[in-house]
């Protein structure tokens, strides 16, 4: 355990709210807000009254002075009679000065299945919310009263927000990242981006320089160009295994993304990047003009068999395999690792393009959740492992 500098107490009933999710040892802290997953109830015999009216300590004074001992999940579990738990919604604690004791405030009733994310905008007191039951909604922590809702195409598995333009950004298991402008009763929906093969397991969001980072669990990071108005997607290759994590590091513009594989990459975004071009479509190989194996006319005509096509990731072109035997790294691209290119476009990388922008480090442990402290320089990984292990990132991130 590493012991930093006590912080200051917080202010008086300062409330905290964060997500606790299942045993795997997946949390992330929130400053001042914190969330749980909320227990089933069995029917009980109040006469049938409001679940969040019956957990607030004005509307039931037996519940002011129920405290939940700091003893981690199975301690909570303990507190809430243990058993299976079932997430509805969150739940909202006050949390002692000394940090050994929360008090529940009022339960969110937000979805029909369990909890996927959570997030708190402070300035405009908002819960934001997505479950497995395909929905997102939002509420006042005022009140607690439900705002709006949105129902998304698959289950959702990101969720970030940006304060200034009120868009809220939704990551879902089919690959589908949705925009949505978020008004004080509704939403209206704004675009989508439909860049990966696989589901989307992690979103970041760079508020400064207007750019939402997508993990996948088809490997890749895709940086998408919000703010420059011109629909750019960047694409990232540097894992082996599925993105589970993104933290971002405003002050060097640097991605730090974690995977299923146990690396962690650190992305220098403060480089001129490319775009990956389209792959386009032949008959035949667009360097030598030898027929693919479906171009059965070709193939008879010249009476040659027909060959496998490839894609050079550099120009886009379709190409046979003797003409792109060559491999490259195209870090400018994304590519840090060896990809293939045409004999023709292997020739014209030069060194300096070749030169590495990432650099790439082995966590022991199968990563499903990061946090980065910029002020020091920490990051912050738990793992399925149940493991959470804390990094200097001070010598890769300055």
């Amino acid at each position: 355990m590493i012991a930093g500098p006590r912080r200051p107490a917080p202010a008086k009933q300062s409330l905290c709210l964060s997500w606790c999710l299942r045993s795997s040892g997946r949390l992330s802290p929130i400053p001042r807000r914190s969330w749980r997953r909320r227990p089933r109830r069995a029917p009980s015999s109040d006469g049938g009254r409001d679940p969040a009216q019956a957990s607030d300590p004005q509307a039931n004074p037996a519940a002011a002075g129920r405290g939940l001992s700091g003893g981690g999940e199975h301690g909570r579990d303990r507190a809430q009679g243990g058993g299976c738990h079932q997430c509805l919604g969150g739940q909202e604690f006050i949390l002692s000065e000394d940090y050994n004791k929360m008090t529940p405030v009022k339960n969110y009733q937000a979805h029909q299945s369990r909890v996927t994310m959570i997030q708190f905008v402070l300035e405009l007191e908002w819960v934001l919310s997505t479950g497995q039951d395909k929905q997102f909604a939002w509420h006042c922590s005022e009140s607690g009263q439900r705002l709006g809702g949105y129902r998304t195409s698959a289950v959702a598995s990101g969720l970030q927000f940006d304060v200034e333009t009120r868009h809220v950004f939704i990551g879902d298991q089919s690959g589908q990242v949705t925009i949505l402008k978020l008004e004080q009763e509704n939403c209206t929906l704004v675009t989508t981006f439909r860049g990966h093969t696989g589901g989307v397991t992690a979103l970041c969001w760079d508020p400064v320089q207007r750019v939402l980072f997508s993990g996948s669990s088809d490997h890749s990071v895709i940086m998408w160009d919000i703010g420059g108005r011109k629909g750019t997607a960047i694409e990232l290759q540097g894992h082996n295994d599925k993105v589970q994590a993104l933290s971002y590091a405003q002050h060097t513009r640097q991605l730090i993304s974690c995977g299923g594989d146990g690396g962690i990459v650190v992305w220098n975004m403060d480089v001129e990047r490319q775009e990956t071009p389209e792959w386009l479509d032949s008959d035949s190989c667009q360097k030598c003009d030898q027929p693919f194996f479906w171009n059965f006319k070709q193939m008879w005509d010249s009476k040659k068999i027909g060959l496998r096509q490839h894609h050079c990731r550099k120009c886009g072109k379709a190409v046979c395999g003797k003409c792109s035997s060559k491999r490259s790294p195209i870090p400018l691209m994304g590519f840090e690792f060896e990809v293939r290119v045409c004999d023709s476009c292997h020739e014209a990388i030069t060194d300096e393009e070749r030169a590495p922008t990432a650099t790439f480090h082995d966590s022991k442990h199968n990563i499903v959740h990061v946090h980065f402290d910029a002020t020091r320089g920490w990051l912050l990984t738990s793992g399925t492992d149940k493991v959470i292990k804390l990094w200097d990132m001070t010598p890769v991130v300055s």
